[in-house]
């Protein structure tokens, strides 16, 4: 087992809450923090990723920033999961969706991550893995969509290694398999999740619609996405009682 702090985590175990919300951007940890937790304390702030333990109503919650991408994410869940006793990471990020019927602002579950990524050939598997969010997490928090009146959708996403793709056909040729959207962090996040025996979801805001071509702004994407951070928290909250 590795030691605390970590080259990327500069805190002790007890300093994290069983559940950690991860968006990518830190503005976007620094803003959920600021707004929704109270009692709100910096944990981390290594290489400016910023973690954050505080309150939600009656639950103390963490949130931290992922950086950009499976390798990014990939070190920091692992290192939460096995090293900082988390037993929940919800990713919370946007995505460009693929599909006509899922709108630009609405959320997206992924209930299977697909990828181009090369991140499971760590694990020696003798086939191809398929990797999924836990189930429990994943209806607590469409139960908690559902409460709020929000537009959602469920299904399979892509997590890509690649923002900018040289096969200009990319896109297309995971839309005729029904991907609704691409992002570039879950599937990381649900085979370190696997491997650990611990429980992930990834819970996106579409961003940018990849068909139509319509697109949030920058500012949108860190601060008005908000009907995915609070069904995030609520579900962090319920996740105490399953």
């Amino acid at each position: 087992m590795a030691s605390y702090p970590t080259p990327h985590i500069d805190a002790a175990p007890g300093d994290f809450a069983k559940t950690v919300l991860m968006p990518g951007d830190p503005l976007r940890a620094k803003f959920i923090a600021e707004t929704y937790l109270t009692d709100a304390k910096l944990v981390n702030n290594v290489r400016g990723i910023h973690g954050y333990t505080g309150m939600y109503k009656d639950t103390r919650v963490s949130v931290m920033a992922s950086g950009m991408g499976m390798p990014s994410i990939g070190i920091y869940s692992w290192e939460l999961y096995n090293i900082f006793g988390v037993e929940n990471i919800m990713r919370i990020g946007s995505a460009g969706s693929l599909s006509e019927k899922v709108r630009v602002r609405d959320l997206v579950f992924g209930m299977a991550a697909s990828t181009n990524s090369n991140y499971a050939s760590q694990f020696g598997l003798p086939g191809t893995l398929a990797p999924t969010a836990d189930y429990d997490m994943l209806k607590t928090a469409v139960a908690q969509a559902k409460a709020i009146g929000a537009r959602y959708h469920v299904g399979n996403i892509l997590s890509s290694d690649t923002f900018y793709d040289d096969d200009p056909a990319a896109n297309s040729k995971w839309q005729k398999m029904g991907v609704l959207c691409i992002e570039m962090e879950a599937a990381a996040l649900y085979m370190n999740a696997a491997r650990a025996g611990k429980r992930a979801l990834a819970l996106l805001t579409i961003s940018d619609h990849l068909v139509t071509g319509e697109a949030t702004t920058a500012a949108e994407r860190q601060t008005s996405f908000t009907q995915m951070m609070e069904v995030a928290l609520e579900t962090a909250r319920a996740l105490g009682h399953i």
